[in-house]
């Protein structure tokens, strides 16, 4: 899991920042790259891991691509943030980077409408790969924007149900809820209030709650955000409306609003040893294939259990999709190396072999189909439960953008007024975001 840049609030603000930045790219098809990928040369790498572990998972990566292409040598540069990539990106020169690799897929939409990354499309036809058969589908819908592939998946991040069977069976619970109405029931007889707080609550259900941000609970209700003129469908598409009547349902069922606020003000942090799944005191976690591992350091005091998230009883068909997000890489546009930067991209995203060992050592979802199913895959049998998520066809993404996560921003500041009581009006509201959301992306062309 590469550190706290995963959290949402740092990515929307780290593609909004990108927004502001990439507004000066100019790009090149992958059509037009003239270097020889055959002769000696050094390609810069620049990538956001951090962590001792990951770092040296990155190393050992580049290190199989060297044994492979041993005429292509590779300068790595980790803990770039996505504004120290994207300044290098328009400004190129020799110690800019030939490829990137980003936590936020938000900037998708605005890396390839600026030109900052190359379309690689021409690349994979090259290369005669299909990225329909290789990449999972919400994965594959993530790194494009309007008919750009300016990126590709480099491992992938699943969202999904963690629960607590030592506090199931003492509720007499025998089996993780699949549709929302069974959540709904399951969180509340979980619930168990101590005076003016709770002994151990349910489920989290506030917008605040760590990972339950808006467009993770959206994605259980698949909804179209976007329609095809490009206008957003906030408004109009009922599953935004259904997941915001049922999550502020939950929300007053739980105790309302302000208590549920005032209990998790006194909980510990989302990656510290004191998060509240860990310790107890809250029996239900929406969250990503990295926490099964950090609570599992945490020792606790019970048994984890691991399933998809439920969805809306009118999609108990669909169970156990998710919400798919994850890590991309890309090709500078100022890259006089494209074709040897290429062939490092390519096999990083694309050969089995490379994403499974990756994914092994970095502990998140593989990003191709082949390597979802390869036996080299080493995990706890409970992280099968998000190779499955990411593999669902039913799973979902957040669609690029031209100014990258700022819809989403506006989305979950709805969110936070509709669940506190601030608005009352959800038909007005949604209504009202989506004109915001036109806006604002109007004004970004």
């Amino acid at each position: 899991m590469p550190g706290i840049s995963r959290k949402t609030a740092i990515a929307l603000a780290a593609s909004a920042a990108l927004a502001l930045l990439a507004t000066a790219c100019t790009g090149q098809s992958g059509a037009g790259a003239g270097d020889d990928a055959s002769k000696e040369t050094t390609v810069n790498f620049w990538h956001a891991w951090s962590a001792p572990s990951e770092v040296k998972a990155v190393k050992d990566l580049v290190a199989g691509f060297e044994k492979a292409h041993p005429n292509i040598h590779v300068d790595v540069v980790g803990n770039m943030t996505d504004d120290k990539m994207n300044q290098a990106l328009r400004t190129g020169g020799d110690k800019a980077p030939d490829v990137i690799s980003s936590f936020t897929t938000n900037s998708v939409g605005k890396f390839c409408s600026s030109g900052a990354l190359v379309d690689l499309g021409p690349f994979f036809e090259k290369s005669g790969i299909d990225p329909q058969k290789t990449f999972p589908k919400a994965m594959n819908e993530y790194t494009r924007f309007e008919g750009d592939r300016c990126a590709v998946p480099l491992l992938g991040d699943a969202y999904g149900l963690y629960y607590n069977k030592t506090a199931f069976k003492k509720a007499g619970i025998t089996a993780p809820p699949k549709t929302w109405s069974e959540f709904e029931r399951v969180a509340e007889k979980l619930t168990i209030p101590q005076g003016d707080t709770y002994k151990q609550l349910g489920f989290m259900p506030n917008y605040h709650g760590w990972e339950t941000t808006t467009e993770h609970y959206l994605g259980q209700f698949s909804p179209t955000y976007f329609d095809q003129d490009g206008k957003s469908n906030v408004g109009t598409d009922p599953a935004f409306e259904k997941a915001f009547k049922l999550q502020k349902k939950l929300v007053d069922a739980l105790g309302g609003f302000r208590k549920l606020e005032t209990y998790r003000s006194g909980l510990g942090d989302e990656w510290g040893p004191r998060h509240p799944f860990h310790t107890g005191q809250v029996a239900m976690q929406l969250d990503g294939e990295w926490r099964l591992g950090m609570a599992l350091d945490a020792k606790p005091k019970f048994d984890i259990g691991v399933a998809p998230l439920p969805v809306p009883d009118d999609q108990a068909d669909q169970y156990g999709k998710g919400y798919i997000t994850g890590t991309i890489a890309g090709i500078a546009s100022t890259s006089t190396k494209q074709n040897a930067a290429w062939e490092l991209v390519k096999y990083m995203t694309t050969d089995t072999d490379a994403v499974v060992n990756f994914s092994n050592a970095i502990h998140n979802v593989p990003s191709t189909l082949a390597a979802l199913k390869s036996p080299k895959l080493k995990y706890d049998p409970r992280f099968k439960t998000f190779l499955e998520i990411a593999a669902h066809p039913d799973s979902t993404t957040a669609p690029a953008s031209v100014n990258g996560g700022v819809y989403l921003t506006t989305i979950q500041q709805f969110g936070y007024d509709y669940e506190s009581g601030k608005a009352t009006d959800l038909k007005a509201g949604l209504k009202k975001a989506a004109a915001q959301i036109d806006t604002d992306i109007a004004q970004a062309k």
